[in-house]
């Protein structure tokens, strides 16, 4: 008998929020039997030049892995009426994000004859995992496709390592103005309490205790 075929994977249509955080779920799908096409539609990246670069880091990063990138629409006008108004309430404000750029790739899903669509933007433990899930769930219900769900947040160390050998660019705030400012504050909240820390240890005459001294990265 002649050797045995390997099964046809199941195709899947992808969101992408970013290339780092691509590189995991990919991984984990795959291992699954899908064969993910991912789908890029983030109007909420600003400034333009930042939303170019994270779209060339997942193209070059794509082309190498064999997996095929559609492009979405990228609808800023939508974006601010949708989104915008929030301001830096960021539960209702990521709700509203999540659920422009879900549904965009469930409406290309659907056009494209995807039966399951899933996102990467639960890799990152910086998002709102079940807000998310909800939105993703209803979306794809409502275009009459399958919601793939998975926790890929316990992938993240290996998706920063992975990453970073990669040399891939890596962003330290999730996308909008509003979340750059969010970033820029923690941080300096960060960065204040190390110093603290240094300094009571300066004065207590011992070392401090071992923090990550890395910004917050890969966030979205």
């Amino acid at each position: 008998m002649g050797e045995k075929t390997e099964r046809t994977r199941v195709p899947i249509l992808l969101h992408a929020c970013c290339g780092p955080c691509s590189l995991e779920p990919v991984r984990i799908l795959r291992e699954e039997g899908f064969e993910p096409t991912i789908c890029w539609t983030n109007p909420n990246i600003q400034p333009d030049a930042e939303h170019d670069l994270r779209y060339v880091t997942l193209l070059r990063w794509a082309r190498s892995a064999g997996v095929a990138v559609v492009e979405g629409a990228c609808d800023r006008g939508a974006w601010e009426r949708a989104c915008a108004p929030a301001g830096m309430d960021r539960p209702r404000r990521c709700r509203a994000c999540y659920a422009l750029r879900l549904a965009e790739t469930c409406r290309m899903a659907a056009e494209l004859g995807f039966e399951h669509v899933s996102t990467t933007l639960a890799v990152s433990p910086y998002q709102l995992f079940d807000v998310c899930t909800d939105e993703l769930v209803t979306l794809a219900h409502a275009h009459g496709l399958r919601p793939v769900v998975r926790d890929f947040r316990p992938e993240y160390p290996q998706a920063t390592r992975r990453s970073r050998e990669l040399g891939m660019y890596r962003q330290n705030y999730c996308g909008c103005r509003f979340s750059a400012a969010e970033a820029a504050i923690e941080r300096h909240e960060a960065r204040d309490m190390r110093a603290a820390e240094r300094e009571r240890a300066r004065r207590d005459g011992a070392a401090p205790s071992a923090h990550d001294t890395n910004d917050r990265e890969d966030i979205d």
